[in-house]
């Protein structure tokens, strides 16, 4: 069965030193302090993340996807790459590096990877602009964060980009990213653990009540991390929508759960019991299959949870490719 994975994400070898050519800080630099790993560090000097050398190399990543049975993977950068923060024109200069870099590794080898883009969504014109430059270089979609500076994703200025991505046919993946009380939960992990579930709730409640699905009906978003918690506190919302529809109900009138099957979840649950509840809830044609590779929070063996299910090939075909063939607008013969 053709395997495809929705959820990966990817770095250029190396990275400009943006500070010194913006002439302010906050970007993420590589240290690369021995072979094959390097170090994620904020050019504050911060350490975020380490890394080897299957973040940023094509041909490791393949070795490791035919030892893991994937046959494609689509690629996005690493969110604290996304820097809406930033200054829009030099958030832009860093958008255009990253999509590049991942264009370029779509173009060697086109049956292997799908590209994603970044884009800067602090100023819709020049995201809109970059965007269609990343249909242009080859890219099938852009991924986005769950909020952009803390505004929702419903807010009218996001509404253009959007507008666009449905025009171009260009799907969007919502990452979790600058989790809400962040600062507030720092140990045991709880930003990863508790904090990234609720942060892609919330993008997906402030798109379903905001409208964005109602009035971009053709709109192809999906949702990393199996949706976070909201498979789960879909009852909860839809039960605050009957009860208070004048808090609720003041953007959107349609009801909360009329949108399940309008957007795509991945796949990255970790538990067989909750797979099969999302999958029973969201149809196995809007849950794809997404690692997170090649990050520890990920699945350590992409598919590997889709294939130890108790389910007809048909359904467990459907949630390793068919949803993501859907959802990007493409065909199995495209990789055959």
């Amino acid at each position: 069965m053709l395997t495809i994975d929705i959820h990966t994400h990817i770095l250029p070898e190396n990275i400009p030193n943006w500070k010194e050519k913006f002439g302010y800080g906050g970007f993420i630099q590589l240290d690369h302090h021995k072979s094959c790993c390097a170090r994620m560090i904020r050019d504050d000097g911060k350490f975020f993340r380490e890394i080897e050398d299957n973040c940023w190399s094509a041909d490791t990543r393949m070795k490791e996807c035919d030892s893991q049975e994937v046959h494609v993977q689509v690629l996005s950068t690493v969110p604290v790459m996304f820097s809406y923060w930033a200054k829009p024109e030099d958030c832009l200069e860093i958008s255009v590096f990253l999509n590049d870099h991942i264009a370029d590794i779509v173009k060697r080898f086109p049956k292997r990877f799908i590209g994603l883009g970044t884009i800067p969504m602090q100023d819709a014109k020049l995201a809109v602009q970059e965007l269609k430059r990343c249909k242009e270089i080859g890219l099938r979609g852009v991924q986005i964060g769950t909020n952009v500076n803390q505004k929702n994703l419903n807010e009218e200025e996001f509404f253009p980009i959007f507008k666009a991505c449905e025009e171009l046919e260009m799907a969007v993946f919502i990452h979790p990213w600058e989790m809400m009380g962040e600062q507030n939960m720092q140990k045991y992990w709880l930003p990863w653990l508790v904090g990234m579930p609720a942060e892609t709730s919330r993008a997906i409640c402030s798109m379903i009540f905001g409208g964005v699905f109602e009035k971009l009906p053709k709109l192809k978003v999906a949702f990393a991390h199996g949706g976070g918690s909201f498979p789960s506190t879909v009852g909860r919302v839809q039960h605050g929508f009957d009860c208070r529809p004048d808090l609720t109900a003041i953007d959107n009138p349609v009801p909360p759960k009329n949108y399940i099957s309008r957007f795509w979840i991945d796949s990255l649950v970790h538990d067989k019991n909750m797979l099969n509840f999302v999958v029973d809830q969201f149809g196995p044609e809007r849950v794809a299959l997404g690692s997170d590779y090649p990050f520890p929070l990920g699945e350590n063996v992409p598919g590997s949870l889709i294939k130890s299910m108790d389910w007809p090939n048909e359904k467990k075909e459907k949630v390793l490719s068919g949803a993501a063939l859907e959802w990007l607008g493409l065909s199995k013969s495209d990789f055959m």
